[in-house]
């Protein structure tokens, strides 16, 4: 038969309450009796339903992410991050993909929330840049965390978790200055997404902290996807005056553009450096492999899980790091100008 509740409470000789507390991870329990109560619950394999907790008290554990992004990468580092989180605090995640432009954007995330009883939602982009629409959730009363790029939060609406993009984008356009380049060409992402924002940026910065005039022919818009690099690419190298080297804002646009010089006949990094940025697979599957920017996601998504958890649990978030850098990675697709 199935271990219960009362059977661990029996074989730790404790009460019912303790041994809910002692799963629940709350602050009230000595470190003794907690360790007695763990003791038995690995001993029997006790499993707990977090179905039927969610169900039996007003207490939720379980939170919620959601999510419209073309990167599947991202997105599964943010779910593995986020998954890290509730399997160490005993919550469970339920991950709702969903349209960010959709005219029923409110009333969907309304309805899961009601339904789910979720005790609350990590955003990420482009849900966490839309203020009216957190101000929205937060009148459902469930908390939120919000993962963003900038330095520091736009506003106090609900706490974030914030990636200094510029900064990061700055030692990448940096780098490709170092190598004696002056013609860095930039392909972005979606102009709405703040990390466009805050990349096209830092990319700006290094060249006038290096008196290198800004040529607007080499920025294109773009958007987060191989094919948006390949494009890119193609019409930058069309251009009279052709980059020595492209930053694409991220490794997806960075392998695209890759892929395109090698239609074109061009050698990398020989003849063209090229740059992306946050470190995903992407840029370790090319050849030659992306010099890039290392963003945590998995390590970034976990500390936002652990911050809503401790928020829905009215407790103090302890060791959770809401800032972050991306570092740069020097790898073989960037050289010196020749």
């Amino acid at each position: 038969m199935k271990t219960t509740i009362t059977d661990v409470a029996k074989a730790a000789g404790v009460s019912i309450k303790t041994v809910s507390r002692v799963i629940n991870n709350e602050p009230s329990v000595r470190q003794p009796t907690r360790e007695k109560v763990m003791t038995a619950v690995k001993s029997l394999n006790y499993q707990p339903n977090l179905a039927a907790r969610n169900l039996a008290g007003t207490k939720s554990y379980s939170i919620a992410f959601i999510y419209d992004n073309p990167n599947a990468y991202y997105v599964i580092d943010m779910q593995n991050g986020i998954l890290e989180a509730c399997k160490k605090q005993g919550f469970e995640l339920l991950i709702h993909p969903c349209r960010a432009k959709s005219e029923n954007l409110i009333e969907e995330i309304t309805d899961m929330i009601k339904h789910s009883r979720i005790a609350g939602l990590v955003l990420t982009p482009p849900f966490s840049e839309m203020p009216e629409f957190v101000e929205h959730i937060l009148t459902l009363d469930i908390e939120v965390v919000r993962i963003m790029s900038g330095d520091i939060a736009p506003d106090d609406i609900a706490p974030c978790i914030m990636v200094n993009d510029h900064e990061a984008a700055l030692s990448i356009t940096q780098h490709l200055v170092d190598l004696g380049h002056k013609n860095i060409a930039f392909i972005a992402g979606e102009a709405e997404h703040m990390s466009t924002v805050e990349r096209l940026r830092g990319y700006k910065k290094a060249l006038k902290d290096n008196d290198i005039e800004l040529d607007t022919q080499l920025i294109v818009n773009g958007e987060y996807s191989f094919e948006s690099g390949v494009q890119g690419a193609k019409q930058l190298m069309a251009e009279k005056n052709k980059p020595s080297a492209i930053f694409c804002c991220n490794d997806e646009i960075a392998a695209g553009a890759l892929f395109a010089a090698r239609l074109l006949g061009i050698n990398i990094p020989e003849q063209l450096s090229i740059a992306g940025f946050e470190n995903s697979p992407f840029s370790r599957q090319t050849w030659p492999r992306l010099t890039t920017a290392h963003q945590p996601n998995p390590k970034i998504a976990e500390d936002a899980a652990k911050l809503l958890i401790a928020k829905s649990r009215k407790q103090q978030a302890k060791s959770i790091v809401t800032h972050y850098t991306p570092q740069l990675i020097v790898r073989d697709s960037t050289s010196n100008v020749t």
